[in-house]
């Protein structure tokens, strides 16, 4: 899904770039001003509240607003992003805006302001008061406008460019040479959207098989603990030693050993399109970790692919699995497999809920032929990449 604010001055060309915006890209139009009237004219229990405030000289509160936006949001159901104008127009909106987007998970892209000289922005809203006869749009008017855009804007700016999503367009020049610049770096926002997947179902559920088949369909880093691990134990280096003991007992690594490996393979693949993540996050706390550990590097989690097998067709496969080169440490007999389920749906399904106020979580059906698997388990991700793009 691919969301953009559209911010500028007075005079700016917001409306005519807006335009142009929604017919490339399919996207869907949503202005503070046009919703609320929109409720208004709808009579809805919204819409009469902020009438009654307006009516009285008042500002709709942010309350009100983020009920607007959010009902708006929802009712898109085939959406393929959204064009914001209007909002968020200060500091404590863009964090609201934020979280209305991960309500349905997703995030803004990018902030293209539009920028024009105070001067250029006066002749144009100047001209267009006379087009329009507006006796109103007096010169006086017009620069009180300019200055409470710059005064309310600039903290919004730079709560976006903290992020590293705010693009500055030149505003000046026509409007085909505009929005040439505004699809540049549209694109280049595009391109930079991951697509990062954590495949979760417990030991023996198949994760690794349908992980590397993604991993190769997509174009995506398959980062899988258990391999990274092995290959670490494989160097006899300290770190190595302070991991095989919990390797041999079937215990979880410490999170300090694991999120150093982890975030070595993120720096190691800079332009990755995504990462796959097959055992971790393990816990809670994990989940946290890989968060902030993609977020600084601009990106997030996009979906959570849940791969479930009864606990007994489990046991069955891990002990198969036992007897083979595959084998694990704790594959070795039916109480060392049973200590692993139990620990893993102690300590991972917290992170199912956790990923449920954020992601969209798929439940895929592991049992059957892993081909047949591997077909729900793609639809998933194809769906995610559709959004993420």
């Amino acid at each position: 899904m691919l969301n953009i604010a559209l911010f500028g001055p007075p005079g700016a060309g917001k409306g005519t770039q807006s335009a142009l915006l929604m017919k490339k890209y399919k996207l869907s139009y949503i202005a503070t001003g046009d919703i609320l009237r929109q409720e208004i004219a709808n009579e809805s229990q919204l819409g009469l509240e902020a009438k009654k405030i307006i009516e009285e000289g008042g500002l709709v509160s942010d309350e009100i607003i983020i009920q607007i936006i959010e009902k708006h949001l929802k009712g898109e159901h085939e959406a393929k992003g959204f064009l914001f104008d209007g909002f968020p127009r200060t500091y404590i909106q863009a964090y609201i805006l934020d979280g209305l987007l991960s309500k349905i998970h997703t995030s803004l892209n990018i902030l293209i302001s539009l920028e024009v000289t105070k001067e250029e922005a006066l002749k144009r809203l100047l001209e267009r008061a006379k087009i329009s006869g507006r006796s109103d749009d007096t010169k006086a008017v017009i620069l009180n406008r300019l200055r409470e855009y710059d005064k309310k804007t600039i903290p919004v700016l730079q709560f976006y460019d903290e992020q590293g999503i705010h693009a500055s367009i030149k505003g000046e020049g026509s409007i085909e040479e505009v929005f040439s610049r505004v699809v540049e770096q549209m694109e280049l926002a595009l391109s930079k959207s991951q697509m990062n997947i954590v495949l979760f179902g417990y030991p023996g559920a198949g994760r690794a098989t349908q992980a590397r088949k993604l991993a190769q369909d997509f174009d995506l880093v398959y980062l899988a603990t258990g391999e990274i691990l092995t290959e670490e134990l494989q160097t006899k280096s300290p770190l190595s030693q302070m991991i095989e003991p919990h390797i041999k007992e079937g215990t979880l690594v410490p999170d300090e050993l694991i999120v150093r490996l982890i975030e070595k393979r993120i720096k190691e693949n800079p332009n990755a399109k995504g990462f796959i993540f097959k055992g971790f996050p393990r816990t809670l706390v994990q989940a946290y970790i890989l968060d902030g550990l993609l977020r600084k590097q601009n990106t997030k989690i996009s979906c959570v692919i849940n791969i479930e097998v009864p606990t007994l067709e489990l046991v069955k496969r891990l002990d198969a699995r036992g007897k083979t080169k595959y084998r694990m440490p704790y594959d070795g007999s039916t109480q060392t497999i049973v200590k692993r389920l139990e620990m893993h749906e102690k300590k991972t399904l917290p992170v199912l809920k956790y990923y449920e106020k954020s992601v969209r979580i798929y439940h895929i059906n592991g049992v059957g032929k892993a081909d047949e698997v591997y077909q729900e388990v793609h639809q998933s991700a194809q769906e995610t990449y559709r959004e993420v793009h």
